[in-house]
């Protein structure tokens, strides 16, 4: 691959992150009578198709164009003044650690988009979701590109807003207060993270991230170090989602639309855990070194606290949701990048890093399965999809079920695909944390961490066996429902996602390839 022309990266970095605004802003518009198609409904989900299509091919021109023999300089920086008595800059870039968010939010919003325009989540009208889809991906596209503190914390908190009324308008039962909820949560931790992004910036005379990672704490007191790093790292854990700031999480997932619980797992989770890496690592490492040995208990506490719930949640009789299994996992899943985080280690970042995107392509894929058992069988209750489905599942629809079973073993760390390398490199790093972390605390977290792959795969092991296998014992023949097998807007939807899965579990050297100099950038001092 040549790398191109850093103007050339600049205005493809822009763009992407303008366009879907401007898209945003044109949904709300009539459509022109010659392309609205069956009907101005259809014009618009078209619309949206279109809008985050361009935005994806974008970023993987960026990706394509991006010297990858550099990935741990900062490149397609553009940096303009915007607010010069506070010293706040229109600061945008991309490196190894945010390019591949940036790709992956792209196509994410895309195969929600093309999965809505043949699947519109009942609700108000399309102009209203299309305007809002692509106005949260204009806001974590903004999160992952931009380089000013100030900058980072407007658009950390643009995508609330649709994400609320995607929830409160489109969700399902109980999604009024599950909207609220999740608003609550992370309008609090977004206002401690704001105090703590405002004592770094102050302190430090520049909100500039690039500046603050070069420095490395240079100029900040211990005392400022701590104050700042308990701040934004509770802000940033609220997001994460970190036990116990995660009880949002499981009522917004259940309520949401399926396209919804795509982006808010696949997505929106992720903007936390990139901004331990991105701002409170570099910027404030004495407070962050500090702090590690809390952040490691909270995950690991998490890690086996998710996988306890999920069991609950499986076993016969329970009548636990389907939806709200997998958002439990997803807590048991971010323990371990912020595991990863906590070792304050090039392996353990990296592993961190990896897990990201391993999470957001395989609970993006479970998210749209349990979508469409839903769609067909009017229920995600685990309870009465193996009475209906139970011992017909692989029978009756062999892709579904097969892809069911598919999600389930890439989620659980199945050696050869995406879940398995971020999860052992979190581990890794737990076992040779950085200097001055104990190491016997560590190998208590390591070994509590490793406890929970194997609850992990017991409880998606015993959802397989149950919805797609069956037990004869719940099995109701007079009740078992028509399942349809996979449609073709499924079939492309989906695929991209198995695709990526499989590619990303059996050549790791390419993303880590890619992330690991950055990692080295932005954390200069760790020697491993």
């Amino acid at each position: 691959m040549i790398p191109l022309d850093d103007t050339v990266m600049q205005a493809l970095l822009v763009a992407a992150v303008v366009l879907p605004l401007l898209g945003a802003l044109a949904a709300l518009l009539p459509a022109p009578p010659g392309l609205r198609g069956r009907g101005p409904e259809q014009a618009v989900l078209r619309h949206g198709v279109t809008v985050t299509g361009v935005v994806f091919a974008l970023t993987v021109l960026l990706a394509v164009g991006f010297d990858h023999d550099r990935p741990g300089t900062m490149q397609a920086e553009s940096d303009l003044s915007w607010i010069p008595a506070l010293g706040v800059r229109l600061h945008f870039g991309t490196d190894g650690v945010s390019l591949p968010l940036l790709v992956l939010t792209a196509l994410l919003t895309f195969l929600c988009a093309l999965y809505s325009y043949a699947r519109m989540p009942q609700g108000p009208s399309p102009k209203a979701f299309v305007a809002l889809l692509l106005l949260l991906e204009c806001g974590t596209l903004a999160t992952f590109a931009v380089l000013d503190l100030m900058l980072f914390f407007l658009a950390f908190e643009t995508v609330l807003v649709p994400m609320y009324f995607l929830i409160a308008r489109w969700g399902g039962e109980g999604r009024g207060p599950a909207a609220w909820k999740f608003v609550l949560y992370t309008l609090l931790g977004s206002v401690v993270m704001l105090l703590g992004l405002l004592v770094v910036g102050l302190n430090a005379g520049t909100f500039d991230m690039v500046r603050l990672a070069e420095a490395h704490g240079a100029g900040l007191s211990h005392t400022t170090q701590l104050i700042a790093a308990l701040a934004i790292g509770v802000g940033l854990a609220v997001k994460a989602p970190m036990w116990p700031l995660h009880s949002w999480l499981p009522d917004a997932h259940t309520a949401a639309p399926t396209v919804g619980s795509v982006l808010l797992a696949g997505v929106l989770l992720k903007m936390g855990t990139y901004g331990f890496v991105r701002i409170l690592l570099p910027a404030v490492p004495d407070g962050a070194h500090t702090f590690a040995p809390y952040l490691a208990a909270f995950a690991v506490t998490g890690i086996i606290y998710g996988s306890l719930a999920c069991l609950a949640l499986a076993r016969k009789g329970a009548k636990g949701d389907l939806k709200r299994l997998i958002a439990y996992s997803s807590v048991g899943h971010m323990g371990f990048v912020l595991l990863g985080i906590a070792t304050l280690t090039h392996t353990g970042v990296n592993g961190a890093l990896y897990a990201n995107l391993a999470h957001g392509l395989i609970t993006g894929l479970l998210f749209f399965l349990v979508g469409a058992l839903k769609d067909r069988t009017g229920t995600s209750d685990l309870d009465t999809l193996a009475g209906t489905t139970g011992g017909a599942l692989y029978g009756r629809a062999p892709r579904l079920g097969g892809l069911l079973a598919f999600g389930a073993v890439a989620s659980l760390g199945l050696p050869g695909l995406a879940g398995f390398w971020g999860e052992l490199l979190a581990l890794l790093g737990a076992y040779h944390p950085a200097a001055g972390l104990s190491r016997p605390a560590f190998s208590v977290f390591l070994a509590l961490g490793a406890l929970g792959t194997l609850l992990t795969a017991a409880y998606l092991l015993l959802v397989v066996r149950r919805v797609c296998m069956g037990d004869p014992a719940e099995t109701r023949p007079e009740r078992l429902a028509t399942v349809p097998d996979m449609r073709p807007y499924e079939f492309a939807a989906w695929t991209p996602l198995v695709v990526l899965t499989v590619v990303a579990g059996l050549w790791p050297g390419a993303l880590l390839g890619l992330m690991d100099p950055a990692v080295q950038s932005l954390l200069p001092g760790v020697t491993r």
